[in-house]
């Protein structure tokens, strides 16, 4: 019976391996603000990111300290703190979003693409903007 075991196993066999797997997801999402994976995994995956956006949120030296507790990679606790934070300072939560893409055709598993809200919106409102500006004339 599987009382109180909320989490998903996702397959894997020790609990190491799935915290190194969130780790390596989390870092995937901040640096490409969106990523394609198994359905079960982005559902996973929103439990472990929305507590270390909000930690980088208050952006002290002891939530930054939280943070790489589970993510190792500096650069990318960086970014989260400067790059993701800020975009949510007013925001009380939900900063990603799971959209259902269909099924993967060689095993039939649930595909979903998990992206962070606001931060692809506002990427690619830059891009068309880039895309639109005149070019000046010599």
């Amino acid at each position: 019976m599987r009382h109180l075991n909320s989490k998903r196993r996702l397959g894997l066999t020790s609990r190491s391996h799935k915290k190194a797997m969130m780790s390596n997801m989390a870092m995937s999402l901040i640096k490409h603000k969106r990523i394609k994976t198994t359905h079960a995994r982005a559902k996973e995956l929103r439990r472990f990111i929305e507590p270390m956006i909000t930690l980088a949120k208050r952006g002290d030296l002891h939530a930054r300290r939280l943070v790489l507790r589970k993510i190792k990679h500096k650069e990318t606790v960086h970014a989260l703190f400067h790059d993701v934070a800020p975009v949510y300072e007013n925001r009380p939560g939900g900063y990603t979003r799971i959209t259902k893409l269909g099924f993967r055709d060689n095993d039939r598993a649930d595909v979903s693409m998990i992206e962070l809200i606001d931060l692809v919106g506002a990427i690619e409102k830059k891009s068309e903007k880039k895309e639109s500006a005149p070019e000046e004339e010599k």
